[in-house]
């Protein structure tokens, strides 16, 4: 039942962020306080008893939801970020989009070695941005115990990028 007040909730943008995308807008979802309360219950509750360490969360979006969690369950946050944004050494990888290319960079010392991390984005799509963050997660040390979106496009295939990698979507279009 609180998946299907998520799903209600979310609206359709046709033709952005250009001609031919169908957006997917969950803001209505992120303005209800009872609607955000559920999202964020549905996160945090399927990894609080996986010993995570942290969350990680894509920029933007996955800032909000991935913050929430982690102060939800007393956890790290660290941000994957697009390309110069983030003020400290880097790594880097660039990545297919479903319409155009980009780049995303986490902290070189983001992990210790073996921890344990969810990563979340709100949207699963071609999978090239999750794809990119778990790489740069696992290059810095950080073991990927989920990745986990609000929604998922599956026809657009995303999860096949995301191999050896558990994938969590509770509204799947």
């Amino acid at each position: 039942m609180s998946v299907e007040l998520l799903r209600a909730a979310i609206r359709d943008v046709p033709d952005f962020p250009k001609p031919g995308i169908l957006f997917k807008d969950i803001t209505p979802v992120l303005a209800d306080p009872a609607l955000f309360r559920i999202a964020i219950d549905l996160f945090a509750d399927r990894i609080a008893d996986k010993a995570v360490t942290k969350v990680a969360g894509i920029d933007a979006r996955g800032f909000i939801f991935g913050g929430a969690v982690a102060d939800r369950l007393g956890l790290g946050f660290v941000p994957v970020r697009k390309a110069g944004k983030l003020p400290y050494k880097t790594y880097e990888v660039s990545y297919a989009l479903e319409y155009g290319t980009n780049t995303i960079a986490i902290h070189q010392d983001a992990f210790a070695a073996g921890e344990r991390v969810v990563l979340i984005d709100d949207l699963l799509a071609t999978g090239g941005t999750a794809a990119a963050a778990v790489e740069l997660i696992r290059k810095v040390g950080g073991d990927v115990v989920e990745v986990q979106f609000l929604i998922e496009l599956a026809f657009l295939d995303g999860r096949a990028k995301l191999i050896d990698t558990a994938v969590f979507a509770p509204i799947v279009y």
